[in-house]
């Protein structure tokens, strides 16, 4: 529905992350949800960290993130409604074609073992994201300790999903990336993908309405409407029709 001349404009502010916004689906996905709502998202994108630590100081009325065990914290905290899946896609390995550390294969673990004992670059987002955190479950299960010693070509950026790309890119370095981002990223240079499929690299996404009993001036049934609309049918078609060069981006998977 659309708004009446003079009323007072709705919106909720929504704390995301950088590859929902890089991926291009809110671009997507937001006007459509205006056009049935009347009711606008202002975007506020950063790591899955950062966004959740917006909405804990009261500064989001809703978040759409991807680490469970983050939001799940963040729900038992008291800061946030019950989590809503939304949607997946995943994570891959990505590096230069030459693949000079040998870690092309079906095996993150393994693939990333791989460029330690290399030595070879790679470029971490270092952001707290929810790939950041993804990204230390894999090197954790390659058998490396970031904590205690980190391996000779690693690097930091403490930067976006987009940036991340464009250092590896420059630099011919290794890099974890959102398949949505990299699939609307066009400065590939020689970067290619050399790992995908692996299960463990499934990357749920998960909405929360941020909790009004907790920040009391949250716009709660506006983020409420946000929330259902995004599990809606509405939504969740609008989810899979998004689409770069044919191929999907993002997979609906709210329950019924």
């Amino acid at each position: 529905m659309a708004l009446h001349a003079g009323a007072q404009p709705r919106f909720i502010v929504l704390a995301s992350t950088t590859s929902t916004e890089q991926s291009g689906l809110f671009a997507h996905l937001l006007p459509q949800f205006t056009r049935a709502t009347g009711i606008g998202v202002r975007v506020v994108a950063l790591g899955t960290g950062q966004a959740l630590d917006v909405a804990r100081r009261g500064d989001a009325d809703a978040v759409l993130v991807h680490d469970v065990e983050a939001e799940e914290r963040f729900v038992a905290e008291g800061h946030g409604l019950p989590r809503r899946a939304v949607m997946f896609n995943d994570f891959m390995l990505v590096g230069p074609k030459a693949d000079p550390a040998g870690a092309r294969g079906g095996d993150v673990a393994a693939a990333l073992a791989r460029v330690a004992a290399a030595g070879a670059p790679f470029v971490s987002r270092g952001d707290r994201s929810g790939t950041h955190a993804a990204e230390r479950r894999y090197w954790q299960a390659a058998g490396v300790d970031l904590d205690a010693r980190k391996p000779a070509g690693y690097r930091e950026c403490g930067c976006g999903m987009g940036p991340a790309l464009n250092i590896a890119a420059s630099s011919s370095a290794y890099v974890l990336a959102d398949r949505g981002t990299w699939l609307n990223f066009r400065n590939r240079a020689d970067l290619a993908i050399l790992v995908e499929g692996d299960r463990r690299l499934l990357n749920p996404y998960g909405v929360i309405v941020v909790n009004p009993a907790k920040h009391p001036h949250v716009r709660k049934d506006l983020a409420q409407a946000f929330a259902d609309w995004l599990v809606s049918p509405a939504g969740q078609a609008a989810i899979a029709s998004y689409r770069i060069g044919g191929e999907p981006v993002f997979f609906p998977n709210a329950s019924p």
